[in-house]
């Protein structure tokens, strides 16, 4: 007979500790720390922008050929960094990190966040410090959390019946960073003509702004860095978990074999996406958005897959908790690193590609309109919260900085996750300035498996 869970408080605080230790050295042991890089090229950027007179985008970082990389507008929101200290710059984001996962997760749980207790939420925060997307947001220092919270109370609006206020965190989040843009995309699929507008004429808004902030930043970004995926990283790097990524590994340089694949996924998420939207499953739709754009951008390093996180949310609610505790458990285990140095064959074309194949997976057989008994699916003025009970925010481990790229051991992903049940929890399953150290020549990654940039070091 298989064990049950420990009855008493005693035995589930003993069982939470126990557990929350084992996370705890295994995330400081195991996959490492990304020092903030990220962040790093940020505070970087903005602090010479600000007090020395720079270029926000001539800035990169001591020893490496990054710098920043994002629309001008990032650069306007990022612009109170310049009264902080890096390492209270650091702080802050791990605080609005943690603040947005919060956000996110109950976003995504909706009403049942409730049922759960302090058990099984202490559970579900142990599983969040395996998620590799998850831990490499938070230790490089990256937005995409800050984004996502943005995008989902869009969502939550479109499904609570109050569309008339949504498409303002789509809006923002496109003039931050150019991915989220896809969402304006759904509105529009979906009819919420609306929605769409307030989110395009926010996103443009936006970038006004920073175009009257720093004209000659915006006028180079638009017509030259935008265009040039140098600045970013080299295409064929493992980390790259996109279409474009598998082809670059193919040595498939014909950019219309890549259009042509593009529109094909394109194709597949708007028939699918429609059918959600007119069933009033809103977190399926966004589910669905998110992933799309993961596979169509040209760039979509490891740390960018927290976009899957919805996806979780609505597997386990539908009742595939096998299939989303698989599927994350892959996420968790770092697989695509085994090929950062060779990634050819059967072998890297499978194993390489790990998480294109989930994300794949996933917008093609995602359920979608399957809502829980008793709520109402979505119509253009009313609908219900529809999303799936997921977990609190996740504990942060901080660990050791290496410096080679493939070190031996496999990397393992250190923070979070959706996962949460009816009856209970079902597993489911990153710059820094001349003042700072200097950073190595692969400074992405601990053991630069879990990087999110060039496996080739930096010009010097």
């Amino acid at each position: 007979m298989t064990p049950g869970p420990p009855r008493t408080d005693r035995g589930r605080l003993l069982l939470v500790l126990a557990l929350a230790t084992l996370v705890t050295v295994f995330t400081a042991t195991v996959p490492l720390l990304r020092d903030w890089f990220d962040l790093r090229v940020y505070y970087g950027s903005i602090d010479t922008w600000a007090h020395h007179g720079g270029r926000i985008y001539d800035y990169r970082v001591p020893g490496t050929s990054y710098g920043f990389t994002y629309p001008p507008f990032a650069a306007v929101a990022m612009a109170p960094m310049a009264l902080l200290g890096l390492h209270t710059a650091i702080a802050a984001a791990l605080v609005l990190n943690l603040a947005a996962l919060a956000v996110i997760l109950r976003l995504l749980a909706g009403p049942d966040r409730r049922r759960h207790g302090w058990f099984g939420w202490a559970l579900i925060a142990c599983l969040l410090a395996l998620f590799e997307p998850l831990r490499d947001t938070f230790s490089f220092g990256q937005v995409n959390l800050l984004l996502l919270a943005l995008v989902l109370t869009d969502a939550t609006l479109l499904a609570t019946g109050r569309g008339r206020l949504a498409g303002a965190g789509i809006g923002l989040a496109a003039a931050i960073k150019l991915t989220p843009a896809l969402f304006i995309g759904l509105l529009l699929v979906a009819g919420r003509r609306r929605a769409a507008a307030v989110a395009t004429a926010v996103a443009l808004g936006a970038t006004a702004l920073a175009a009257g902030v720093d004209p000659d930043a915006s006028r180079f970004y638009w017509t030259e860095a935008l265009w040039d995926t140098d600045r970013v990283g080299r295409l064929g790097y493992v980390s790259n978990q996109s279409v474009q990524g598998i082809l670059a590994r193919l040595g498939v340089e014909d950019r219309a074999v890549w259009a042509v694949v593009v529109l094909l996924i394109l194709g597949v998420w708007a028939v699918r996406t429609r059918r959600a939207a007119v069933a009033g499953d809103w977190t399926a739709a966004f589910a669905l958005t998110g992933l799309a754009a993961c596979l169509v951008s040209p760039i979509t390093w490891v740390h960018h897959l927290v976009w899957l996180l919805p996806s979780f949310a609505v597997l386990v609610r539908a009742g595939r908790r096998r299939v989303a505790g698989a599927l994350y458990a892959v996420l968790c285990t770092s697989v695509v690193w085994l090929w950062c140095d060779d990634a050819s064959g059967v072998d890297g074309f499978l194993g390489g590609n790990t998480y294109v194949w989930i994300t794949l997976g996933l917008l093609l057989w995602l359920p979608v309109g399957q809502l829980r008994p008793g709520l109402r699916t979505g119509s253009r003025s009313t609908s219900t919260t529809i999303a799936a009970p997921v977990p609190a925010a996740p504990a942060i481990s901080h660990a050791l900085v290496q410096t080679d790229p493939c070190s031996s051991g496999t990397a393992a992903a250190t923070a979070g996750g959706v996962v949460a049940g009816r009856a209970g929890v079902a597993g489911a399953p990153s710059e820094p300035t001349a003042s700072t150290l200097p950073a190595d020549s692969k400074p992405q990654s601990s053991s630069e498996r879990a990087s999110s940039y060039t496996a080739d070091p930096p010009p010097s």
